[in-house]
Order: structure tokens, then sequence, then C-alpha cells
């Protein structure tokens, strides 16, 4: 069962160093005791298995399990999780900002809010800082922390505030007052002070809170300053470049380390270095940022993904549809696109004088199919089920890997209902949720409820059976979730899930959302009991979020060592002579005519081939000599170094095929 998860996880056993492993699988063939039994020497697979295993077994197969393994994770809240954890980092970003302008007595502050697992400050300041005066920057900030002075909250008026702001010589602060008081005239100005206003060591920002009550709070051993990097002033390329200091905090100097540890280990799981070493994917620059290209591997398994995304919605009602990549502007306008979302949509396209736009959506699509026909109340629910790419504009420097792109693949669906209806959809979306999520490996969720926020369309009555309706879903379910109070989209409320990886990082992915703006735009219709003409409630729901960004979870998620069901290539075999090729491609022959995804690897020494697919992450291999040829068998080896032996070839391609179809192990 789904179980709504409070906490980030962070992995305790990882060692700090980044370096690549020297271990003998990344020298085999330097190594003299596996050399000697080269493939000219060796007529047997299950000698070579017994000979170069030993060899490697003890460093390179340990190394290999790690690198796919979940590691020991230590619970640690994030900032929205412990009260606590939010405050020691908003005064830490306050504790930095006052160590810079000691420092640094030129610089400027801008803002400087808590984030997930820490903070950051924007600055003005003249010349470029290094890793060295971050060091030197973190030493000012532990000695406020020391000197344990005290946070001190003040109320002033809008003259004062202005006032202060003038006489500090703060126009940054100057413009955030201005913007403030724009959108609520009158608007109460808190300050807060760090050390009483008469003191040498005082310093104060505008600031709504919350901190601590004295810095000696927070623990000085466990924050750090981590990185710099550039950024616009109100995030607009026509502002000045300020520079950020990105900076974390914990209650210990251990939480400190394993978050460090986390880090680590995202780093060896990242899937855009791991998608260049499996040979997965690339962004070609010559072809435009943002833009994926998949090469046969990571194609393979994208083939994999979505014929299960298939095969699972024809089997739960869905009636699979395509639509196309442009539609004239008109389309967005009436959808409100064009109005509302025209900064994330690209520019237009003339064709024949008539304008076109790429899609960025594929709903307005889906009501398009649903208004080509007449619809009974009889005939509802309608599901539509759509792998639809779309395209949105995304600045260059926002862009990251799979996990932002210009052009993406959504799993989208739609779902067009009576009142009635709602309730029994929307658990049907959630079982399939939990169908297709826990078959990737995903069993850890935090499941969020965002309800009716102040500006929305809609009447109280549509709202209340929305709202009611989610509600009603979740508690059937049994599912424990959070309520976001005002946190649902303009045109409905909706449900947000978000899954736990290997090691403890939490993903957006699943969504599921009422709608009642797109029906009232499109003036949709069916014909209820009565003759008469009623407007269908539509709901939009997406399990992956979208095809590309899913499948960087899942990289890293498996730190790309994909189970054997989803893995590009799912068994090879290995050659220890060219005696030995024909039988390989006999075997490889059987089993693609099976489904299972063979290779066959020769024409090298067998341990550089154990260790090719070891890199590869292959889930099973087996190596075949004389012996295999004549006993018509194979000597299986899994991936991690699992050695299982000599087995019948027909015993080998059996569990394979129940493995796979069964979507569990060898």
């Amino acid at each position: 069962m789904l179980r709504a998860v409070r906490s980030i996880h962070f992995p305790t056993n990882v060692t700090h160093s980044l370096k690549p492993s020297t271990s003998s699988l990344a020298s085999v063939e330097g190594n003299t005791s596996i050399r000697r039994y080269s493939a000219t020497h060796i007529l047997s697979g299950r000698s070579v298995f017994a000979k170069a295993s030993a060899a490697i077994q003890e460093s390179s197969v340990q190394s290999q399990v790690a690198s796919s393994a979940a590691p020991v994770i230590m619970e640690l809240p994030t900032s929205d999780e412990s009260d606590k954890l939010l405050r020691i980092r908003h005064s830490c970003a306050h504790i930095m900002a006052m160590a810079v302008q000691r420092t640094y007595k030129d610089a400027l502050v801008t803002i400087g809010p808590w984030t997930e697992r820490g903070f950051f400050y924007d600055f003005d300041i003249k010349e470029p800082l290094t890793d060295k005066d971050l060091k030197k920057i973190r030493k000012e900030m532990q000695k406020i922390v020391r000197a344990n002075l005290p946070f001190i909250k003040e109320e002033v008026s809008s003259e004062e505030a202005e006032q202060r702001i003038r006489a500090a010589n703060e126009p940054y602060k100057l413009e955030i007052l201005q913007g403030i008081l724009s959108r609520t005239p009158g608007a109460p100005i808190t300050i807060y002070h760090i050390g009483e206003q008469d003191s040498p060591q005082h310093w104060w920002d505008l600031c709504a809170g919350p901190h601590v009550e004295h810095t000696g709070d927070i623990n000085p051993e466990a924050i750090d300053l981590e990185s710099v990097a550039g950024a616009y002033w109100r995030g607009d390329e026509k502002n000045a470049m300020l520079q950020r200091i990105y900076g974390t905090a914990w209650e210990s100097k251990e939480q400190l380390e394993a978050y460090y540890h986390l880090k680590e280990e995202a780093a060896r799981r990242d899937h855009r270095k791991l998608g260049q070493d499996l040979d997965l994917f690339s962004i070609q620059e010559g072809a435009g940022g943002g833009l994926v290209f998949w090469h046969p591997n990571g194609a393979m398994v994208r083939h994999t993904i979505e014929s299960f995304w298939k095969d699972l919605h024809l089997q739960r009602g869905y009636d699979l549809v395509y639509s196309p990549h442009i539609a004239k502007v008109d389309l967005w306008k009436t959808s409100g696109h064009f109005d509302f979302y025209k900064e994330n949509m690209y520019d237009q396209m003339k064709v024949e004088e008539e304008e076109y736009q790429l899609k960025p959506m594929n709903c307005p699509f889906h009501v398009s199919m649903y208004k080509n026909g007449y619809h009974s109340y009889r005939d509802l629910p309608v599901r539509m089920a759509e792998l639809g790419t779309v395209y949105r504009y995304e600045r260059s420097g926002t862009m990251h890997g799979l996990f932002r792109v210009r052009g993406f693949t959504q799993d989208d669906a739609h779902i067009f209902c009576l009142p009635e209806q709602v309730a029994a959809e929307i658990r049907g979306v959630l079982d399939l949720v939990e169908e297709v999520l826990s078959t990737f490996g995903f069993s850890k969720y935090e499941i969020n409820l965002s309800t009716r926020p102040e500006k929305s369309v809609g009447d109280e009555a549509f709202w209340k059976v929305a709202e009611d309706s989610l509600v009603e879903a979740l508690t059937s379910k049994g599912w424990a979730y959070s309520v976001d109070a005002g946190g649902g989209a303009f045109y409905g409320p909706k449900i947000d899930i978000k899954i736990q990886d290997a090691i403890g990082r939490k993903w957006q992915c699943s969504t599921i959302q009422l709608d009642y703006n797109l029906p009232q735009r499109f003036d949709m219709e069916y014909v209820d009991g009565q003759n008469t003409k009623q407007r269908p409630i539509m709901i939009h729901r997406a399990i992956f979020g979208s095809i590309e960004r899913f499948f960087g979870i899942l990289i890293e998620n498996y730190a790309g060592a994909f189970p054997l069901w989803l893995a590009p290539v799912q068994i090879r075999l290995l050659t220890v002579n060219d005696d030995a090729l024909p039988y390989a491609r006999e075997v490889a022959a059987e089993m693609k005519r099976c489904g299972i995804r063979a290779e066959v690897n020769g024409g090298a020494s067998i341990p550089k081939l154990i260790r090719n697919a070891q890199k590869a992450k292959t889930p099973v291999t087996c190596v075949i000599g004389q012996q295999e040829v004549e006993g018509k068998s194979l000597s299986v080896r899994l991936f991690g170094g699992q050695e299982l032996g000599a087995l019948p070839k027909d015993d080998v391609v059996s569990r394979l095929v129940k493995a796979i179809a069964s979507k569990g192990s060898f």
C-alpha cells in the first residue's frame, strides 16, 4: 500500500571520495592472475568464471553492487517538515548576508530565502567570489553564531523603513519595499535585527521571519557554504547580474555529513553522466538545447516503458489517441493558454497566412476529439490516453539533462465524466498510479491535496463536489495526505504525488486535476436522462509526468542498473573463442524469438568481456566455452557477481522468459 512520507532520507554509508574506483575491475586486463586465462587458453566457460571471477570477486563485484544497491539511509526532514530547520536556515541566510557585508564593505544585499535543504542570498558585489572567499565568509558566519547575538523583530511604518533603507544606501531593499507596498498598500513592514541596534555587532533586513531567538541556537559546525552562481535580479536578463551564494544548515554535524553523503551519492547516480556512459541518450547542442536524442539503448528502455503503459491503459478502459504537434493559434486562444501561458509557448509560425502554434499541452486536442461526436450520459466516462509530445520554452540557464527540457512526451490522459462518477474515476486513477509506480519499484510516496485558490473559476457547488470527490477517493484508498489550502489550479482542485527514490529524494510525478474551465470554454456537452444538455466534468491526469523526466529519475534510482525487464540488453553471451560463436548465435536467436534482448560478444579476452558487461550493467552474463557447446548449457553470472554455474540452455531461456514476464529477477 502507498503511504505518505513526511521526511527525506539521506545515505550514511557512502564515502566522501568521488574518485574513480581503483578496483581490479577497472584494471582487469592488467591483472596477470586473470590474463593467463585468456580465450586462447580456455575452452570452458565454467573454468573462466571460476578463475577470472575469483580475481575480481572481492573488489569489482562489491563496487558494482554498491553502484546500484540503495545505501543505508538515515532520516532527515526538509525545511517544510521541520519548523526548527526552517528557522535555522532562514537565520543562516541573514547571518551569511551580515558576514558578506562585514567582509565586503561595498556589497549590496537583495533577497535571501531558505530552501528545501539550505538557503541562499543574492549579492551585488563588484569582484567575483571564489571558493576561497566562501571559506572566509563561512568563518565570519561562525564568529557571528558564537557571539550568540539576539534576533529582534521590529515593526515600522513604510516611511520609517524607506528612511532607514536610503540611509543605508541599499537600492535593492528599496525596490523590495516598493514592491510590497504596490501589492499591499499599508502593509505592515517588519525588520529583523541581528544584535542590538546600538551595538557594533548589528545588522538588519526587511523580513517577515521566522528566525531562531539567538545566533547561538545554531550549531556552527553544522553550516556550510556550497557554491556561488550568477543570478539576474528578479530573474530578468535585462537586470543586473548578481552573485548567489548557496549554503546548507542542519541541527548537527552528523546531519551535515549525511547531507554531503547524499550529494556524493546523487553525483554518482547523475543521469547525465550515466546516460553518456551507458549510451542511453544525448542532447546535441548543434540541434538546439533541451531536445533529447534517444540512442538505441535508451530507445529500447523507453519502448519497454511505453508498451507497458499502453497495455495497462487498454486493460483499464482507456482509448489510445494521437494528436498533432501543432494547431491554429485560435485553439490556444479558446483554451486560454495563449493568454495565461504565453511566456512558456514558442512563437507562432505562419502557414498560408494563418498562424499555427507548437502545442504546449495535449488537453485542447482531447477536448476537440470529444466534441467531434455526440455523447449521451450512457457513454460517459470517456477516457482518452496519449503519449503526446509537447514543446515549452525554457531559458537556456534553466535546462538540466532530462529533468528540464524544451520538448518532452507527457503520459497524458483526460477523463470526461458525470459529476456522480468523479469519485470512482479518481479512485481508479489512484489505483492505476499505484500499479504503475510500484512496478518500477517505488513504494514510498508523499500525497498532497490542493484546494480552491482565491482566484478561481466555477461556482461554489462545482468546487464542493470536486474537493469532496478527491477526499472521498483518497479516504477510500486509505492513503494519508496533506492539504495545501488554496494551492489548487484556478480551474479546479488537484492531487499531487511525489515518489521517493532509492536514496530518499522526492520527485513530483503523478498529478490528478479536476477542471471546470475547459469544458465551459469549449462548450462541451452531453445529453442527460431528461434529454437536456449538460456539461461534463474533465479530469486531467499524468502518472510519469513526462517520459523524459521519469526516465532520468529511473536512471538515478537504479544507478543505471535497470531491472531485467527494463534493461536494454538483458543477457550477454560471451564466447571463449570463435569455435563457440555458432552455438552462441543460435542461442541468441532462440532467445530473441522468445522476446529476450540477447547480445553475443566475443573477439576479446574473457576478463575484458566480463568487465564490459559489468560496466554496461547487464543483468545476466553467460560465458560459452567448449563444455557449454557440447552440453548445450550456459555458465551464468548475474550483475553484481553472483555465479549460478552451468545451467541447461533451455532452463536459462525458460527462467528469463518467466522473470521478464513477471517483471522479477532471474
